[in-house]
């Protein structure tokens, strides 16, 4: 795939999946899902390209990225680093990306051909975006704490932390930072001397601990729209207590948000 659009003059980064796996100490002990990449800018050309020259079908009904397979894998072709839609700070947060993104001096062969990687401060900012989202929304995996610190505790020297950090403040993620950082030294058994910071409360902590294992909401989304709609708003009142450790706007606001979010892409209700 990289090599296709190598020939059409198309730069292919990876982000999360492969990118991550890089800093497990055994690279395949890291289950990879679909493929998530960045075109630096250039998402409808390649679609494009694909559509006429390979003739494979572009599913455009999400948000920030088209969906296509390339052979067995599905692959997510992001224009956008993440929702702009979902809250009110992420367009503010997406120019952060955007300029990240255009940094294309990291890279690994993979067959002879290059393969761009996120820059350490892109990969670390986008990681913990991603990773609180799936935290506040829905549910956060073990897996995705653990490509945090395994991250850390390879790129620790290479990232710039108080960069990231006044990011983290400006956008309201500290505070599921902080724990994230205190539940990789306590409970996993990384150094706390990678960590800049670790602050928290214990009894958070034990809660966001038993949320990643053993999720307070959980059940299977009802297919049908009203139960569905139903199912989605008590579980978003009950993840208010998740929304705060992650987002510095209200839950008003991200209701708000939400309801324009779904109704934009009525697919994703």
């Amino acid at each position: 795939m990289a090599a296709f659009y190598r020939e059409h003059g198309i730069k292919m980064m990876l982000l999360k999946g492969y990118a991550c796996c890089l800093d497990w100490p055994t690279p395949a002990h890291r289950p990879v899902g679909d493929i998530d990449i960045w075109l630096f800018g250039k998402q409808t050309e390649a679609d494009t390209l694909l559509k006429n020259e390979k003739g494979i079908k572009i599913d455009n009904s999400h948000h920030h990225h088209s969906v296509f397979y390339w052979r067995d894998f599905m692959v997510e072709n992001h224009y956008d680093f993440i929702n702009v839609h979902h809250h009110k700070s992420n367009l503010e947060l997406e120019a952060v990306f955007k300029e990240l993104g255009q940094d294309d001096t990291h890279s690994v062969e993979v067959y002879g051909e290059t393969v761009y990687l996120p820059s350490p401060n892109l990969h670390a900012l986008f990681l913990l975006r991603h990773t609180m989202n799936h935290f506040a929304t829905t549910k956060m995996t073990l897996r995705q704490l653990l490509d945090w610190a395994f991250f850390v505790k390879n790129r620790h020297k290479e990232l710039d932390w108080q960069w990231l950090e006044e990011k983290l403040e400006d956008f309201g993620m500290m505070p599921l930072y902080d724990i994230l950082n205190a539940i990789c030294v306590e409970e996993l058994g990384f150094s706390s001397q990678l960590f800049p910071r670790i602050q928290f409360s214990p009894y958070l902590k034990d809660r966001v601990k038993n949320e990643i294992l053993e999720p307070e909401t959980s059940g299977k989304t009802p297919s049908l729209l009203l139960p569905r709609v139903v199912f989605k708003y008590r579980r978003w009142k009950a993840n208010s207590w998740k929304h705060k450790l992650c987002y510095k706007e209200s839950m008003r606001s991200a209701l708000w948000s939400g309801i324009k979010n779904h109704l934009l892409k009525p697919s994703s209700i």
